[in-house]
Parts: structure tokens; sequence; C-alpha cells
């Protein structure tokens, strides 16, 4: 049992080590922007992004994740196939749903108040992330 958790926790830790050079190679405010498109806190993007730290990566983040740093496709396989090995369950399932996506670019206010700003900016993607997953 101790074997299989140390192996999970170094596959756990490959990803996270992945994910990690690619978002220390993207300009400042990266994590910002990943923790904004993701509806978390930055504090969360240090965590999967921390090898040591055994808070793994939600599969729902992945394609954000994606999308926010610009990935290419190597970058992206690369990630992918260590993400697997952790999570096959995961695998399985991205592979048996391809979804395609679009992006939808919407015009919000901008308000006086950052605080309510980034409040205003968040619900609206939990509403889409919500929306997609009633539909699921």
């Amino acid at each position: 049992m101790a074997a299989a958790r140390k192996s999970r926790q170094h596959r756990l830790a490959e990803y996270k080590s992945v994910l990690r050079q690619f978002i220390d190679t993207r300009p400042s405010g990266i994590r910002q922007k990943i923790a904004e498109a993701t509806g978390t806190h930055k504090s969360f993007i240090s965590q999967i992004t921390n090898p040591s730290d055994p808070t793994p990566l939600p599969a729902r983040h992945i394609d954000a994740i994606f999308e926010v740093c610009h990935l290419s496709p190597e970058e992206q396989s690369q990630f992918l196939d260590r993400y697997h090995a952790a999570h096959p369950e995961v695998a399985e399932e991205r592979h048996e749903q391809p979804r395609q996506m679009r992006t939808l670019h919407i015009r919000v206010p901008v308000l006086d108040d950052e605080r309510k700003q980034a409040e205003m900016e968040a619900l609206v993607r939990d509403t889409v992330r919500r929306l997609y997953r009633l539909i699921e």
C-alpha cells in the first residue's frame, strides 16, 4: 500500500513539475490569470503546481490552463501523458467524450471597485462552468 501511494505521489509530482516549468516560462501574472479562468485563488494554483503538495489538479481545469497558458500541442501532450499516468480514469473519460469547445468573449462593465469586478467576472465564469456540467 505504501509503495502504491508513493508511486501515485511520484506521478502527481511529475505532472506538477511539468506544469510548473510551463508556467514559469510564461509572463508574470499568469498564475493570477489561471486562477481567474478556473474560478479559484492564486494560492490554489500554487498548490497544483507544487510537486511536493499532494493536492491534485482537477481535470475540469486542464482545458482552461491550456488556453490561458497558450500551451503548444507538444506541451499539452507532454503534460497529459504524465497527468493520465497519475489519473488513468480521467484519460478514459477524455477519450470517450471528446468535446469541441468554443471561446466566447463577453463584454462586461468596468467597475470602480476591483474586488467587485473580480467577483463579477468569477461569477460569470462559474455560471458557464455550472451550465456546462448541467448539460454534460
